[in-house]
């Protein structure tokens, strides 16, 4: 497990989620104006990478395509918003059945996704579920592959890793493989060296690897993605706080610059985003 020194890396934005509300943090990007002003603000700071989450007019989460679809087309008309890599849930938070949450995956031009999130089994959260029966996991994955949509693999545990390769064993996901290894989860692996460790060791060979951490995990798990692996996944939809002892409410852009930091002190440079494009098997966008 290691990476090196020089190597380029990835920064994936998490910038709003399903979960965070105003009473969470006041810093939360929800409307639609506001999700543009951050991944505008994170452009310029050089993120290539953006995992979008729509609300709806009361704030929850929504699956309703146009919303991704308008998300899709402003992001497209910011300034290096046509090169940026964008990607769609398709969670099971909210939504266990295929249909609503393939409705993405069928957005055309400027708004169709470059990628969408694709959760490889159930899983338990700390008060809540996501449901992902293999057999919506499979037509999920066909859809996307049918599309010329790029899954975004999230892996929370080994159980995870090894359904991937049986995905691809079975013709549905295609080489190269992008993967966010979650850590830290309650009902999944935990953000130490030996358990990030032996999920790096069971993931497909040559997969771009980015590592995440829930709550207080983020910083961590973050560093074992800039020592060991391809890049990070950040941003508030995976924690709202910038310390440990949950006193400092954070942003968005401060943990971006906090990464940047230290990838500068371990001598890492971002992945420009055409060439990162090209890592991940991804056309470009047409002017």
């Amino acid at each position: 497990m290691s990476a090196s020194e020089g190597h380029p890396f990835s920064i994936n934005l998490a910038c709003t989620g399903a979960i965070p509300t105003r009473l969470n943090s006041p810093y939360v990007p929800l409307t639609h104006a506001e999700i543009i002003d951050e991944v505008g603000a994170c452009l310029e700071m050089g993120v290539q990478m953006f995992h979008l989450h729509a609300r709806d007019a009361a704030g929850r989460q929504s699956s309703d395509p146009e919303r991704y679809g308008r998300l899709i087309e402003s992001i497209r008309a910011l300034p290096g918003g046509r090169s940026a890599i964008l990607c769609v849930t398709t969670s099971g938070r909210f939504e266990a059945g295929f249909e609503a949450r393939a409705g993405v995956l069928g957005l055309e031009g400027d708004m169709k996704p470059d990628m969408a999130s694709l959760t490889l089994s159930s899983l338990n959260f700390a008060q809540s579920e996501s449901v992902n029966a293999p057999d919506t996991i499979r037509r999920l994955a066909a859809r996307m592959r049918e599309r010329g949509i790029r899954p975004e693999l999230e892996v929370f545990d080994l159980g995870m890793a090894n359904f991937g390769k049986v995905l691809i064993r079975e013709g549905l996901i295609d080489a190269p493989v992008y993967i966010n290894v979650l850590l830290g989860n309650i009902a999944g692996a935990q953000c130490d060296a030996v358990s990030a460790g032996c999920l790096m060791s069971a993931l497909p060979e040559g997969a771009h690897v980015a590592m995440a951490g829930l709550g207080r995990q983020q910083l961590s798990a973050n560093l074992y993605g800039l020592l060991f692996a391809d890049g990070v996944r950040v941003g508030l939809e995976d924690n709202v706080w910038f310390d440990a002892a949950r006193a400092v409410p954070a942003t968005n852009r401060e943990m971006v610059m906090r990464i940047k930091r230290m990838a500068a002190e371990l001598e890492r440079p971002l992945w420009g985003v055409d060439a990162l494009r090209r890592r991940l098997g991804l056309c470009a966008v047409a002017a």
